[in-house]
This record gives structure tokens, sequence and C-alpha cells, in this order.
């Protein structure tokens, strides 16, 4: 299966069942199988060649949805770009992927200028916002009215579909390569799970490119469903398009979910058409899922763990296993689609219960990163995706996560995993959220450090939390340090930004 199949199959099965609704604009899936046709033709006319790379800096719309497609229809490959990054991180990427078309909208055409200074190969920018067009820019709507429709390329199987930039907050981001095999291994193996509604409407809250809504996106157009976008996240338009459109799946991550279920508002409006609400990119605390449960009564609930490179899923926790107060820890079993195995820095697998590096393999393991054969030779040996995630499988083939390898904390010669630490926070009633670190300290090496927000309501004393945690972890484990935020650094796909809570706490 490739990215533009389903629009074929959709096409011909359901041409006037709804595909796309954004605002005001409603399409239909005849409709949007035109539009990417004519895109696609408009960006060979505008110089596209097969194998260019082609980049979108945009927020969530149907436009972003087609032009994505419209890439592979031309035989391209689409270079998604990261909306927090600064004008200098986007030129890196842009220069070092060879992109010589970019598709702009209106919140970012005042990067442009920067961008393109910095990127002297950038050629052609279209822009597809609904502002009016500056000049020497391409009008996307002019483009798709204007252009004749092309022939799908058909670009498939082990053809490079994109080139999904990781990282940036620290050293150069690094370009994972992902083929059409890739996504759709991955795709299938989530539907096969049972995570997503057949047919169901899904709504895009999550960052288009960030690579967890992208699976999401294909997976349902391969099950005949429709989109619905809003730009990106706020709690009140995504409970308000759930309740308008009847939205039966959403993919949120931990602090989205959080800011749902802890609303004021949250009574106003009926969140009973979701079905499906699948999370990930950051462990859940348990007492989150319970309350998410309360604001989402009507909803199964599945967690997927993977990363990028794993275009994305490698593992996933199901509805019913949430109701296991022992389960509802783990990140799941892996997916049909993989293979998982838990090893030593030797590469050989530990005995069950043991922790070591989450390893895997399957047709989803990426390519490779762009021009970084080293890395890639580092990451993926054998076939076998080293995660840099530290955990353990039970012997049930749960996989427990138990910290980033790198972000785990040694404190006084014992390890200490943030997540454990995290979870037995969270059970406090007064905490909203947390993150766990460790910083530098003379005596212990490192030090367990807790940030933490709390409810309006509370008066919550850090003596009090620490006390809580007594109860809950070993006492080596209880942070010896924790400060109260009202809000948390947050990366565009919203996860907590752990580098930027370490940075301001060693200065």
């Amino acid at each position: 299966m490739y990215l533009t199949q389903p629009l074929h199959r959709n096409r011909q099965q359901k041409p006037n069942d709804i595909a796309t609704i954004c605002g005001e604009r409603t399409f239909t899936h005849a409709e949007f199988y035109d539009r990417v046709a004519r895109l696609a033709g408009g960006l060979r006319a505008s110089g596209a060649e097969p194998g260019d790379r082609i980049a979108i800096l945009a927020l969530n719309s149907d436009r972003y949805f087609e032009f994505i497609h419209a890439i592979a229809w031309a035989d391209a490959v689409m270079v998604p770009v990261n909306i927090r990054w600064s004008a200098k991180e986007i030129a890196y990427s842009l220069v070092e992927a060879g992109v010589r078309i970019l598709a702009v909208d209106d919140a970012f055409l005042s990067l442009l200028g920067a961008v393109r200074e910095l990127t002297p190969g950038l050629e052609t920018i279209l822009h597809c916002g609904d502002a009016p067009t500056p000049d020497g820019m391409l009008s996307y709507e002019a483009l798709v009215a204007e252009s004749d429709p092309l022939p799908d390329a058909h670009r498939r199987g082990d053809a490079l579909a994109g080139i999904f930039y990781t990282g940036g907050t620290t050293g150069f981001p690094k370009g994972v390569m992902l083929s059409h095999r890739n996504l759709f291994a991955s795709a299938m193996g989530c539907a096969a799970a049972g995570t997503v509604t057949a047919n169901g409407r899904v709504l895009h809250a999550a960052p288009m490119f960030h690579l967890a809504d992208l699976g999401l996106a294909v997976i349902h157009s391969a099950l005949g469903g429709s989109h619905v976008f809003i730009p990106s996240f706020e709690p009140v338009a995504t409970m308000a398009a759930i309740g308008q459109h009847g939205i039966t799946d959403v993919l949120l991550v931990p602090t989205m979910i959080q800011m749902i279920a802890d609303h004021p508002r949250r009574a106003e409006f009926d969140l009973s058409s979701l079905r499906q609400l699948t999370y990930g990119a950051s462990p859940i605390s348990e007492a989150l899922i319970d309350r998410a449960r309360k604001a989402f009564p009507a909803a199964e609930f599945a967690q997927a763990y993977g990363m990028t490179e794993l275009a994305p899923a490698a593992t996933i926790l199901r509805d019913e296993h949430h109701a296991d107060p022992a389960l509802r820890r783990s990140a799941g079993k892996p997916a049909p689609h993989v293979l998982v195995k838990i090893t030593d820095e030797a590469g050989d697998e530990v005995p069950r219960g043991t922790v070591g590096e989450i390893v895997v393999s399957g047709e989803n393991v990426m390519l490779g990163y762009w021009n970084k054969p080293e890395e890639t030779a580092a990451a993926v040996r054998d076939g076998w995706m080293h995660t840099g995630d530290g955990g353990y499988m039970d012997e049930n083939g749960f996989v427990f996560i138990a910290d980033r390898i790198k972000d785990m904390i040694i404190s006084g010669g014992e390890n200490v995993y943030s997540v454990e630490v995290e979870n037995a926070i969270a059970k406090h009633p007064a905490v909203t959220q947390c993150a766990v670190i460790g910083v530098p300290d003379p005596q212990w090496g490192e030090r367990v450090h807790a940030v933490v927000s709390i409810s309006d309501e509370s008066t919550l004393e850090l003596e009090e939390l620490r006390e809580h945690c007594k109860k809950e972890i070993a006492g080596y484990k209880v942070p010896r340090s924790m400060e109260i935020v009202d809000e948390f650094p947050l990366s565009a796909a919203g996860k907590i930004l752990k580098a930027e809570l370490r940075k301001r706490n060693t200065g």
C-alpha cells in the first residue's frame, strides 16, 4: 500500500461521502481526489521533478492534508517542517534536504524572509493561507483551479515518502527517511490492533507535522474515514469540534488530555460521540487516566508507544488493559507489525523483568537518517532499531518504559527512573501535571528534582508532597528538591521539554 492508494479506492467506493472538513470548507472524496491531482499537476508545472523534496510549514488544515498527498502523487518526497522551530532551524532542514519548493500558510509568513535568506536553494514559495497571496509567491487555490490534473505516479514500496526531522532543541536535527511501506506497515498494524473506528471521523488537533498525527491520518484514509481539521490544539476549540462534527477518533498527548479533563467549561460540550482516544508522546499518570475517563465516558483509550524512526508505532496498550492498575502503567504489547525485545549493552536479550534497551524490528523501521550514514548504522543494527529507551518486558509480553536511557537519573549510585517518580507524584489529588529530572548535586552526583503544577484551588505545600511520595516509593527515589510552576515548556507535539527544565535548573 502507499499514501495515495486510498484516494483511488475512496473515490471509487464512496465518491459523495465527506473526505475533509476545515472551517467552512467541506470536500467529498471525489472532490478531494480531483484537488490533489490538480495540485500535483501544478507542482509539476512549477518545476517539481520526481524525487524532489518538497516542504510545508503550516498549521493544521485540509490544504496541509491535500498537499502531502499531492507531493506523493507528483512522485516527490514530503518534508513537514516543525512549526515551533526558529528560522535558523527551519533553514537547516531545508538546506540539508535540498528543498526547492516550500508551502507556507499565513501563520508563518513573518518567518519567511529570514528563512529565504538562509536557504539560497529555495526557488518557489506556495502560499496556502486564506489571506491575499503576497507578491512573489504562488497561490495555492489558483494552482488547484488552473492546473490540469496529473496522473498519479503511484509512488510506493520502499520509495521514499518523506523526511521527518526530529530534535532541534539540542544539537542538529536528524531527517528520518520513511518509505511508503514504512508508513503503511505501521498504519495497518495499528488498525489490526483495533484502535481506530472504521469509517469514523478523526479530528486533527495534534500538529500534523508530527508523525503521530500523520500516522493516524494514514489509518483513517485507508479505512475510508473523514478528516476534520482545527489549526492547532486549544481545549475549547477541540471540545467544540468534537461536539459539532460528531468526532469518533482523536489523538492527544497527556498534556492535552489534562487540559480538557480539568477544563472549567468541559461540561458545556457534548463529547459523547468520541469512541477512540489514542494518546502517546509521553507517559500518562494513573490519576490523569481516571479523570480522562470521566471526561470522555464513551471513549475507549489506547496508548501508542513508538518514535518517528518506527513510522511511528511499536506497542499498543488497549482499552481493556487500562482497567488493571499494574498494566495501565505499561506501554502495552508489541503491535502486530513488529517484534520487540529488551537487550543489554552487548545487544543480547535480557531476562523478563530486567531493564535494558527497547529494540524493535519490522517493516516500519526507517530507511535511515538523511545524509547521516554513521548515525543510521548506530541506530539500526541487523534490522533492529535501537530506540534509546530503557524498559522491561513482563512474562506476558507487556512492555514497561523505564526512561530514556540518557535521561535516567543516577543518584548516589542508584538508578532512578523518572516515570516511576512521576506516577507517584501524580497520585496526589492537588497535582495536575509533573515532570521529574536529574540535576547536578555535589553530594549525590545527581539529585531527583520534581517540577509540578497544581490545581487553582490547592494550597499544596512541597513538604506535604514529599511525604506523599515517601508512602509510594523508596526513599532514594523521593525528590530531594521540588518547585511549583504555572506552566511547562512544551514541544509542538505537547511534550514536556525536560531539556529546557534541566537548563533552567543548572544555569
